[in-house]
């Protein structure tokens, strides 16, 4: 392969540049594959993935073309919690011999004394993965929300000294409804405080354009600081059973602006973190992480392909 990596092999077989390395490295400047290949990390969230074991799995996303997994770690996840000593050292072993980069871990994590929080953060350091999303935050009816933020402005800081003792960043999500951080004004009071090396943000533009509206870019440049990693996914609203809500779709079929998001990803400085691509549209049933699912797993991989040469091309373009 003329001394080209297997993960940067990887990457142009996706892209349909696999002929290339054939021909030599003067080739590569000639069409200019540098520029074409300065997309941040991405990686596949793991739950999509669920009805394949860790080898098929990490198989799969290196040939869709993805640099990662973000591999979930959690009840119900690809790794359960009580496992997480066996079983995430068996993904990383399977994903490392595909060429994908062990970086990102989803888990229900809140607290730091929680009975698995520190066995789960550090299995993970010592595999090398560099960034966990945190669980979600509910608001209590018995505190008002300033008393709730106080409550949570602790807890983090406690989450931060283990997250700094153990070298790993833990992003909380910003996510639409009920949840503590739906508006992302509320993250920014909780962790403006805290040091974005070890409590940070994971930043979901389609929640984020569901609350915000035509406002979320207010949000974004509020805690950008702060932003460790993000969320790629898209919806548009629509009725289901007459009632008006919120509908996942594929990205750019929805009502996400891209090109004006990554502009201002570019812009602040967020174009080397870490992506993870969500797919919660129907997969027959992928999309919940399903691990019996009603469509092929061929139909599977190729929406998801779709999706990620959508990104690809829209950061390109942006």
């Amino acid at each position: 392969m003329n001394n080209l990596s297997r993960e940067a092999f990887l990457k142009l077989s996706a892209m349909g540049l696999a002929a290339i390395p054939l021909v030599g490295m003067k080739a590569l400047e000639d069409v200019n594959v540098p520029a074409l290949i300065q997309v941040p990390r991405v990686h596949l969230f793991s739950k999509h993935l669920q009805f394949l074991d860790y080898d098929k799995m990490s198989r799969a996303a290196a040939e869709l073309g993805f640099d990662g997994l973000d591999v979930t770690v959690r009840k119900g996840g690809h790794v359960t919690p009580k496992n997480v000593a066996r079983d995430l050292p068996k993904i990383v072993q399977a994903m490392q011999s595909y060429g994908l980069t062990a970086e990102m871990i989803t888990t229900n994590i809140t607290t730091a004394t929680a009975p698995e929080t520190e066995n789960i953060l550090y299995t993970a350091s010592q595999l090398g993965f560099k960034n966990y999303r945190m669980g979600w935050l509910e608001y209590s009816e018995a505190l008002s929300i300033p008393e709730s933020i106080e409550k949570f402005k602790v807890q983090f800081a406690a989450l931060e000294l283990l997250n700094k003792k153990l070298n790993i960043t833990g992003s909380y999500q910003n996510h639409a409804g009920q949840h503590v951080g739906a508006p992302v004004w509320d993250i920014h009071q909780i962790i403006k405080d805290r040091d974005p090396n070890y409590i940070a943000t994971q930043y979901d533009i389609r929640h984020a354009v569901v609350e915000g509206g035509t406002s979320w870019t207010l949000g974004l440049r509020l805690i950008q600081s702060h932003i460790k990693c993000i969320v790629i996914k898209d919806f548009k609203w629509g009725q289901e059973h007459g009632v008006w809500k919120p509908i996942n779709v594929p990205l750019g079929e929805g009502m996400v602006d891209f090109n004006a998001y990554f502009k201002l990803l570019k812009k602040y400085h967020l174009d080397n973190i870490p992506m993870s691509l969500h797919c919660e549209y129907d997969l027959g049933g992928a999309e919940h992480g399903d691990k019996e699912i009603s469509i092929s797993e061929e139909a599977v991989l190729k929406r998801i392909k779709k999706d990620l040469d959508f990104l690809k091309n829209a950061w390109q373009h942006s």
